[in-house]
């Protein structure tokens, strides 16, 4: 087998596995309202459960910087995958309150573990490449969590039980991502899962974990709030509430799947520059609409905006540290969860005391932070994924490069 089809076969088995957890995700989120009233679950008591799924996500991420110095990336997803899958199971098996906790918990542990190596898998497999493949994933993964979102919509729609919900997805994911997992593409470079971020590596990741903190304060904004805004504040119909948030994954998805070319063509840096001004100016928009279908719009411009800063983040962390790049990334996607905690909770505190208009101003000012930072996304020394694609002839010194450079 030759190295190209080996990574083809790599490429297309990580974007099954981020395809899959899209829609695991989604399949739990969505259905977050009927949880509720099969276990009988307090409104009060709610806010808890849910915000120990990113908590112990994040205690999974850093134990997982931790494991994958020990064992490969690949063999973590291999095995968290198909747990996460099973764990949304349980929560549609159970009927009492610590059967729900506990299928949650393993959840959050699992989908910890799961989106640490998932990423690693991607930062490694993009410098193989030697050409910018990260958004595909994470359109992979917006493609997931149309169709969960979807089959969660059925469910309600059939009124199926949770468990007969879940099971389809889950019966035909786990057998496909095991499969898949055989062909999973580590990195060549023994040494990678052996050192850390080096003197100052901490410092140098400062800025990244706080620009994906922001971008996820903004997606939690756009998930939570847009359907009571669009409704409680614009004016619009149930049903056209239910609108906006499938407007920004169908966004989400056409952005990430044309970005790699952006990058390509233009560079990282300026890529998230444009997706930045792009989802600012979208909030900007939702906090001024006169009616529904202008905040619409808002949310359109959002998904179109945000959509690039994630994946580009990762990639950046990958660049910055091609020795560290597995510690990075673990450090980096403890701050996915510290986000999705704090925007909700943000948004609806200023919401209350003020006004709904005046807290998506919050999120529209938190991303703005991304360009004071956009030189860490593509600095001139790292023209690894962007310059060498212009200058075919720099093309293997740069590829070479981006396994050893610091």
């Amino acid at each position: 087998m030759t190295v190209d089809v080996r990574l083809r076969r790599g490429r297309s088995a990580l974007g099954l596995s981020f395809f899959a957890q899209g829609v695991a995700f989604a399949l739990l989120v969505t259905r977050i309202p009927a949880i509720q009233d099969r276990y009988g679950i307090s409104d009060g008591l709610l806010p808890a459960f849910l915000a120990a799924v990113p908590v112990l996500a994040g205690v999974a991420s850093v134990a997982t910087e931790h494991l994958v110095k020990r064992v490969a990336p690949s063999t973590v997803l291999r095995w968290a995958q198909p747990v996460v899958l099973l764990a949304l199971l349980g929560v549609g098996a159970g009927s009492r309150m610590w059967q729900v906790a506990l299928a949650l918990g393993v959840f959050g542990l699992s989908v910890g573990a799961l989106d640490a190596s998932m990423n690693m898998l991607g930062v490694s497999l993009q410098r193989e490449y030697g050409r910018s493949i990260m958004l595909g994933f994470h359109a992979a993964y917006s493609l997931g969590g149309i169709v969960g979102a979807s089959a969660a919509w059925a469910g309600a729609h059939w009124r199926l039980d949770l468990f007969l919900s879940y099971l389809p997805a889950v019966a035909v994911l786990v057998p496909l991502v095991l499969l898949g997992s055989r062909r999973y593409v580590d990195a060549p470079f023994e040494e990678v899962r052996e050192k850390g971020l080096g003197a100052g590596g901490a410092k140098l990741l400062l800025p990244l974990c706080l620009v994906m903190a922001c971008a996820y304060i903004g997606d939690s904004t756009v998930a939570n709030w847009s359907a009571k805004y669009l409704q409680d504040v614009l004016g619009s119909s149930e049903q056209l509430a239910t609108v906006p948030y499938n407007v920004y994954m169908v966004t989400t998805l056409i952005g990430r799947a044309v970005g790699d070319l952006g990058v390509r063509r233009f560079g990282a840096a300026a890529v998230v520059r444009g997706g930045t001004v792009v989802a600012a100016g979208g909030f900007a928009v939702v906090a001024a609409a006169p009616g529904a279908w202008v905040g619409m719009l808002g949310f359109t411009m959002l998904g179109l905006g945000l959509c690039v800063i994630v994946p580009q983040t990762f990639a950046a962390a990958g660049r910055l540290f091609p020795g560290g790049s597995d510690t990075a990334i673990a450090r980096l996607n403890i701050f996915n969860y510290v986000g999705f905690l704090i925007g909700s909770p943000l948004v609806g505190a200023i919401g209350d005391a003020w006004s709904y208009r005046g807290a998506m101003l919050v999120p529209m000012v938190l991303v703005l932070i991304t360009l004071f930072h956009a030189r860490s996304f593509g600095p001139r020394e790292a023209r690894y994924g962007v310059g060498h694609e212009r200058r075919a002839g720099d093309r293997a010194v740069d590829v070479g490069r981006g396994g050893n450079e610091v």
